[in-house]
């Protein structure tokens, strides 16, 4: 046993901490509780609509609206498999079938993934009851044609949840909902509802009134969590989550009441939750306290931050590395002035083209609203107005994701000397 556990190497010190965890698996997004917290109105309005499924008649189409970590994905996968149970008590087959909009954003992926879903829910499929789709390849209406004979070999009511909706819609237009929201009228024996879930409220904008008028027959709007209803969900997942006792008294509470502040979040309140034990754990500490909440909540915003520089298009990254630049050279509070005439220099190094004030403003104001830097106008009296410009956290993991850019990472451009500051200020 002792071999077995010096083999361990490396990982015999992070594995020796048993004292947090009892199934930390329980604080992923991905975990389906059996009970939902303050979500039974908008369940019993999910299920009222679709009990229509289990008669053999058609559902009304749904919109869920809400904000992030509002519970809306995790209700309706509930409700979901439910209906499935409940129809194997009765003559009418009904299958719900859920896509992520984020990633199947095409019509023609949303059609065939579909159809290769339906023929999963049938563990030994027919011949007639399998789908040819390929990936690629078809023109779209022959998709549709395919899809639809599929849905009436099959037969029943099928529930597709296109969730992310608005990403589709912003991808490929309103057509794949024009299609779906009136297959019904091409099917003989299969009927279909679709259940659409966003954060947007505003991506109906981009619908043809015919599709919003169909997709929206039914609208149920999920209300961001108080710190009150998150200190429950908290609660519930934690008994399950962490051994008995580990957790200081005010860990719940203060988790609940940062994640409200984020618009009710619950998936904000549950990551702060496991990266706190996560902490905790790594210190080979026997409780998790408030001090590793507040820690575990500048890593998530930080590790949040470093995720959207790395993705942010090149002429913003050559913006913040302008601001990194004065800050390195200890200009910790900087103007847009100052940071125009830095952008300019770097520009030219890079062979970029060099954009006008106005819109470099705008890009500053977009960092600023990712929260990667912090603003601020004042008023220089006769001189005007100037906005000030200074950065929260440390800058080093920043250098570090823009050293990574192709761009950024000559050696000249990872620090601009001091010397040269000078002459770009004279």
């Amino acid at each position: 046993m002792e071999e077995d556990t010096t083999s361990m190497g490396l990982f015999k010190k992070y594995l020796g901490n048993k004292n947090i965890f009892r199934n930390r698996e329980v604080l992923r997004h991905s975990y389906r509780p059996q009970v939902l917290p303050h979500r039974e109105p908008e369940i019993e309005g999910v299920a009222s609509i679709l009990a229509a499924s289990l008669k053999g008649e058609t559902p009304s189409n749904i919109l869920i609206y809400g904000k992030t970590g509002t519970g809306k994905t995790a209700c309706v996968r509930y409700v979901g498999a439910e209906l499935e149970n409940a129809s194997r008590e009765t003559s009418i087959p009904c299958h719900v079938i859920h896509l992520n909009c984020e990633v199947i954003d095409t019509q023609y992926r949303v059609l065939a993934q579909i159809a290769k879903t339906l023929e999963g829910h049938d563990e030994r499929p027919s011949d007639s009851q399998r789908t040819n789709i390929p990936f690629t390849g078809w023109p779209t209406d022959q998709v549709y044609m395919e899809l639809k004979n599929h849905l009436d070999t099959i037969g029943g009511v099928m529930v597709i949840v296109l969730d992310e909706i608005d990403k589709l819609v912003k991808k490929s237009g309103d057509e794949t909902l024009y299609n779906l929201t009136r297959i019904n009228s091409d099917l003989r024996i299969a009927k279909v509802a679709i259940i659409g879930i966003s954060n947007d409220l505003r991506f109906t904008d981009f619908l043809d009134p015919r599709v919003l008028s169909s997709l929206s027959e039914e609208e149920i709007v999920f209300p961001p969590y108080n710190a009150h209803q998150l200190t429950d969900i908290l609660t519930q997942r934690a008994q399950a989550a962490f051994n008995e006792g580990v957790l200081e008294e005010n860990v719940i509470p203060v988790c609940a009441a940062l994640a409200a502040t984020e618009h009710g979040d619950a998936r904000r309140a549950l990551d702060l939750l496991r990266v706190s034990g996560e902490l905790a754990e790594r210190e080979n500490t026997e409780r998790v306290t408030e001090k590793h909440v507040r820690q575990a909540q500048e890593k998530i915003d930080t590790d949040s931050m470093i995720e959207c520089v790395s993705t942010l298009p090149t002429q913003s990254k050559v913006v913040l590395y302008s601001m990194l630049v004065l800050d390195q050279n200890g200009k910790k509070l900087f103007t847009s002035g100052e940071v125009l005439n830095v952008y300019r220099e770097v520009a030219k190094d890079l062979s970029l083209d060099i954009l006008t004030n106005r819109r470099i403003t705008d890009l500053v104001s977009e960092l600023n609203m990712l929260g990667v830097i912090n603003t601020r106008v004042v008023s220089k009296g006769r001189y005007g107005r100037t906005k000030e410009m200074w950065f929260d956290t440390t800058t080093q993991r920043i250098w570090e994701t823009l050293a990574k850019d192709q761009r950024l990472e000559q050696e000249t451009l990872k620090r601009m000397d001091a010397n040269r500051l000078k002459t770009i200020f004279r």
